[in-house]
């Protein structure tokens, strides 16, 4: 026979779970912005796919905790959408890094270190968001730290609008456009799934509050 305790100890797990895989979401980021100030010797791909198989790990382990486990702390289909918001931002990163080092040659200096910051901005957000879910469902904390989010991923999408205003009038290779847009947008969706899982945290606590 099962104490109330017990089940309600076995679904705390979750928070720990989420919180690793918002921390992995903050390790790729961090790994980008080291990617970006490497020289082209010493860039290399195996923090991203460390990263990668880790969220794997968690992204399966959450998905079975939610088979196995009787009483959960948050509703079944909120961790489910929140694991997939989660899993998707080191696997959009990995996908930058993986273009990057195969494109440096060909695009030569182009500033993606700023870009790569805002993102690294916003995994900190975010981190601190999927933290406050065990704290309890404060809700003004986390619309303060969702707007943190939404603001940061406006100003991304100021910034890109500029970055192809100026890549229409200047770039006259066309290769080099379309890897240019390529990558800018690739990054621009990375920082758009950060969003994406905070409005997941913020929908929760708002269910929940």
């Amino acid at each position: 026979m099962f104490s109330l305790q017990t089940i309600f100890g076995k679904g705390d797990k979750f928070y720990s779970l989420l919180e690793a895989s918002a921390e992995s979401a903050g390790v790729s980021s961090s790994a980008l912005i080291e990617l970006l100030n490497s020289p082209v010797t010493q860039q290399s791909l195996e923090k991203f796919k460390q990263v990668r198989r880790r969220e794997k790990d968690l992204f399966t382990q959450i998905s079975a905790e939610l088979v196995d486990t009787f009483v959960t702390v948050l509703d079944r289909e909120d961790i489910e959408a929140l694991n997939n918001a989660l899993y998707k931002i080191p696997k959009i990163v990995e996908k930058f890094a993986e273009h990057y080092t195969l494109a440096f040659n060909r695009i030569g200096n182009v500033d993606f270190l700023s870009r790569a910051i805002m993102l690294g901005q916003a995994c900190q957000v975010l981190q601190q968001m999927v933290a406050q879910l065990r704290k309890g469902m404060e809700l003004e904390a986390v619309k303060k730290l969702n707007d943190q989010l939404q603001a940061i991923e406006a100003e991304a999408d100021h910034q890109i609008l500029e970055l192809y205003r100026d890549i229409y009038a200047n770039e006259t290779d066309p290769i080099r456009y379309l890897v240019k847009m390529d990558m800018f947008e690739i990054l621009e969706k990375a920082i758009d799934r950060c969003r994406d899982a905070g409005n997941v945290i913020y929908h929760i606590v708002l269910k929940n509050s």
